[in-house]
Formats: structure tokens, C-alpha cells, sequence
């Protein structure tokens, strides 16, 4: 049953990988916030080697696809902390559009990535693992305790979210990311393994909606600003 769950969240994933690069488009101009378009993208590969693993089966292909989904959350999973810093700047937070809070914000990507890497990519010990129906490869030297990057992610996105309820009035990020902590952090009496991914989804909806909330905010700012220009 699993992996016919997985393979409907790499579809979900896939939606909304087409709403962000629609909202890219109608932009026209690039910003921090697109990164989860990236994100998005390994979330669908990540969902579909899972959901398709029962149909490739185990051997060193589906080893490898598992392989790469380890590579993708370290590289790409931090990312969400640029994501979160460029809600705060659009939201009008002085000290997250400071050189400081830019700087701040890059090197602590960047620290993540390389922790990410340190500990689970670079050490992978893979093994098939058949749970609820769905195959995959599990990463043995994965450490021990809660996940760092997780929560330090989480936390961001947490402080983004506050100040986008007190700036611009949308609680929607401070309820994504409050979803996702909890429901992973509670287990749920269901016989599924992927309840946790379906938080994921809950917080990665939030944050292009986030993202769509702040375009239609910009719009709106640009076209008072041409109302105010032009006196007809």
C-alpha cells in the first residue's frame, strides 16, 4: 500500500513543482524563494524511487536510486534555510536584508550541507528495507538522536513564518512547519510508513504558498506605486 502512497506524493510533488516555475514565469525575475523549486524536484525523485521500488526490486539499480536520494537531501534539503531568509526579507525584517543576516543566512547553508554530508552521504552503508509494502534502501551509520538539519531548518522557517503572521498577516508558514515538527515528532498508530512524507508535503505546500502570498503582496505594491504616479 505504500508504495502506491509514495507514488502519489512524487504526483503531488509534481504539481507543485509546475506552481512554482508558473509563479517564476509570471514574475519574471528570479529570487532566493525559487530555490524550492529544487527542492520540490528531489522530493519527487526522493517520493518516486521509494514508491517504484517494489517494481525496479533489489540489486545494485534500486541501491544506487537510494543512493542518490541521501546525495539530494543533504545538497538540497538546506536550501530551505535560504528560502526561509528571503520570506523574511520580503516580509520586511530590517536585519535579515542586512549584509549580516545575507551573509548569516548563506553560511549557515552552507554549514548544513557539509554536516548533512559528513554524517550520512559520504558514510552510507545502504540496505534493502521492505516496510508496508514499500522497498527501499536504508542507510545503516545513519546517526543516532534527532536530526539536526531538520530542526535547524524547522527553526528558521518557524522564525519566517512569525513574521510573516506579524507583518503581512499569513500564518500559513507557522502552520506548515508547525505540522511538520509535530507530526514527525509524534508517531501516529497507522500502519504506514509514510506518514512522515506526508508532513513534508503539508510544509512544502505552505512554503510556495508563502512565496505566492509575498508575488500577489508585490504586485499590489507595484501597481499603488503607479496609481500614485500617474493622477488620472
Amino acid at each position: 500500500m505504500d508504495s502506491v502512497i509514495f507514488v502519489g506524493f512524487s504526483v503531488a510533488y509534481l504539481v507543485l513543482a509546475t506552481w512554482a516555475i508558473v509563479a517564476m514565469v509570471r514574475r519574471r525575475r528570479l529570487i532566493p524563494a525559487d530555490l524550492a523549486v529544487l527542492v520540490v524536484a528531489a522530493l519527487v525523485y526522493d517520493n518516486a524511487v521509494i514508491g517504484l521500488g517494489v517494481v525496479i526490486g533489489e540489486g545494485s539499480l534500486l541501491e544506487a536510486l537510494n543512493g542518490a536520494r541521501y546525495w539530494l537531501h543533504a545538497l538540497v534539503t538546506p536550501l530551505l534555510v535560504l528560502i526561509g531568509w528571503n520570506v523574511l526579507v520580503r516580509a520586511g525584517v530590517r536585519w535579515a536584508a542586512s549584509a549580516a543576516g545575507r551573509v548569516g543566512a548563506v553560511v549557515l547553508t552552507a554549514a548544513l550541507i557539509v554536516y548533512e554530508l559528513v554524517v550520512g552521504a559520504l558514510t552510507l552503508d545502504l540496505s534493502p528495507r521492505l516496510e508496508y509494502g514499500a522497498l527501499s534502501y536504508a542507510n545503516e551509520n545513519a546517526p543516532d538522536g534527532p536530526p539536526v538539519m531538520v530542526l535547524i531548518v524547522a527553526a528558521v522557517l518557524l522564525v519566517a513564518g512569525i513574521a510573516a503572521v506579524v507583518k503581512q498577516r499569513w500564518p500559513w508558514l507557522v502552520v506548515g512547519t508547525g505540522l511538520m515538527v509535530v507530526g514527525s515528532a509524534v508517531p501516529l498508530p497507522l500502519p504506514s510508513g509514510a506518514v512522515t512524507n506526508m508532513f513534508e508535503l503539508i510544509l512544502l505546500i505552505s512554503v510556495l504558498a508563502t512565496v505566492a502570498h509575498q508575488d500577489a503582496r508585490a504586485r499590489g505594491d507595484a501597481r499603488r506605486r503607479v496609481d500614485h504616479r500617474d493622477p488620472r
